[in-house]
């Protein structure tokens, strides 16, 4: 592992009432979204550097936008 390859690098949520709960992002991301039900969740609220292109690729891809990514 690089340096600051494990270091947080920035949150990401779901909102739950946008989520359409398609399964974009968890067939994208799937070591950082899952579907509970009929909604995708984040696996975690902080994001690890070596997943940060993943979740922004999961974030963009969404239809509806109900995934949130904060420095």
């Amino acid at each position: 592992m690089g340096f600051n390859e494990g270091a947080e690098v920035m949150k990401v949520n779901v909102d739950a009432e946008l989520c359409v709960g398609c399964g974009l992002c968890a067939g994208l991301c799937p070591e950082n979204f899952r579907m509970e039900g009929d909604v995708a969740v984040a696996g975690c609220d902080t994001v690890l550097r070596a997943a940060e292109e993943c979740v922004r690729e999961a974030a963009a891809s969404c239809p509806v936008s109900a995934i949130e990514v904060t420095e």
